[in-house]
């Protein structure tokens, strides 16, 4: 009898009792108690077999219903589409290269894809299809894209559209990066990096040519009294430094701003997570701060999924109409596709409710994270904000061995070793994210992770 499911629900959990039935049910069809054409037991009647408020069981079958899993008939119930499939292993990459099938990632730099909309986003990709195709791409991005950007930064940063600055589209963050270096730098030129950081946007400048001057980061992120002489540029995460998670205080980003109008620098200032802050006010942008001195990056990779591949930059004119240039030589720019998909999205107030979403999805799968590692004596450090968090271990050989133990019980780290960009290594231990798994996956996951870091 369906109304006789195996379905227990252990009110002791972080895990919400929705999340909690969700899961239930799709194990029940994983094996096999539940086939495709199954009826469901109606959310009045499942409620009050487990004594849960009817939000409860609608929350949960909205979820499944999202993920494509069950399908309503008017009239006559809601029905079982076809069974889930058994979770398969996933290869973990570091650096670009296989280290062997893991089960459950706990690698930070992933979207919540849990709380994306799936009917919004089927309704986004189906209007970008609407469209007439394109006979030749806006080499700056397309308008509609670049109106709801600026409409969206105005929102949820804080920045607002002026005459001393342009937006552009992108393919991304690391695509920004090297059209940055392509178009306003040489090879042989040198620009400074927070240490540890973003390797890749280290890679992107390396490959064209530009040499990287690692910068030690403290408590407060980059330290700005350490940043070399005769550089160009300085990169950096001052909203949220990835990876250790601190944010730039005020009096270090005015530090920051100074020297770079001292010695004519340019600050490429990378705010890959910035609508992800729930635990207070993000400070001001730099770029809202100083926007002659200042380009800044954002991408949509973090905030909704890579699926869509666009990112934006805005600069001065001077740099843009740059970067405009390279492109018509070049023959790049970022694809349309992604482009339609966000303005679809921000149009139809979709974006904005995703984001709202975001913003009560993330804190409690922080909370259950930071209870969990704490559990075991360990230390987390980051702000309350963003997708992942940071455990400090005591040397290299304690973060080998910590993310070998996992990685033998299924479950993929990421050592900050491979994030330092020089010789010298100045942190050791573990950057955990917590928005790739879904809540039952997350709930296996970090009590593994939790006891293999706390191993002496």
């Amino acid at each position: 009898m369906l109304d006789e499911l195996p379905i227990t629900l252990d009110r002791a959990r972080s895990e919400p009792l929705s999340v909690q039935v969700a899961a239930s049910l799709r194990d029940a069809a994983s094996n096999g108690l539940l086939r495709g054409g199954d009826r469901l037991p109606s959310s009045r009647s499942l409620a009050d077999r487990l004594g849960v408020s009817r939000t409860v069981i609608a929350a949960a079958y909205d979820q499944l219903h999202a993920e494509g899993w069950i399908s309503g008939k008017r009239g006559s119930g809601t029905y079982l589409t076809t069974a889930p499939p058994t979770t398969p292993a996933r290869a973990i990459v570091h650096n670009g290269v296989g280290i062997g099938p893991t089960l459950l990632d706990l690698e930070p730099g992933a979207p919540c894809t849990d709380a994306i909309d799936r009917p919004a986003w089927r309704r986004a990709w189906r209007a970008a299809a609407d469209g007439s195709p394109l006979v030749r791409k806006d080499r700056a991005g397309e308008a509609e894209f670049r109106t709801a950007i600026i409409e969206h930064l105005l929102r949820h940063r804080g920045l607002g559209a002026g005459a001393e600055t342009t937006l552009l589209a992108t393919a991304g963050t690391s695509s920004a990066v090297s059209e940055l270096a392509a178009a306003l730098l040489r090879p042989g030129d040198s620009v400074a990096m927070e240490d540890p950081g973003y390797q890749r946007a280290a890679g992107a400048f390396r490959a064209a040519g530009v040499h990287v001057h690692p910068v030690p980061v403290d408590a407060a992120g980059l330290r700005v009294d350490l940043l070399p002489p005769n550089i160009r540029a300085v990169y950096c995460t001052p909203g949220h430094q990835f990876p250790l998670g601190p944010r730039l205080p005020a009096a270090r980003r005015v530090e920051l701003v100074d020297h770079a109008r001292r010695a004519d620098l340019l600050i490429i200032e990378d705010d890959y997570d910035g609508e992800l802050r729930y635990d207070a006010a993000p400070l001001p942008l730099l770029a809202a701060m100083a926007p002659d001195v200042v380009v800044h990056l954002g991408t949509t990779s973090k905030i909704l999924s890579p699926s869509l591949g666009v990112g934006w930059l805005v600069a001065a004119p001077e740099i843009t109409d740059a970067i405009v240039a390279y492109r018509q030589r070049t023959g790049t720019s970022p694809s349309p596709a992604g482009q339609q998909v966000f303005v679809a999205l921000a149009a139809h107030g979709d974006l904005a409710r995703h984001l709202r979403r975001l913003r009560r999805e993330l804190p409690p799968r922080r909370a259950f994270v930071v209870t969990e590692l704490r559990r075991r004596g360990l230390d987390v450090l980051g702000d309350d904000a963003g997708s992942h968090v940071v455990v400090p271990l005591p040397s290299a050989d304690a973060e080998e061995r910590a993310v070998a133990a996992t990685q033998a019980q299924g479950v993929g780290l990421d050592p900050l070793m491979r994030h330092h960009l020089g010789p010298e290594r100045h942190h050791f231990g573990v950057a955990l994210g917590y928005t790739a798994l879904s809540w039952p996956d997350l709930a296996e996951a970090v009590p593994i992770a939790a006891a293999c870091l706390a191993r002496p």
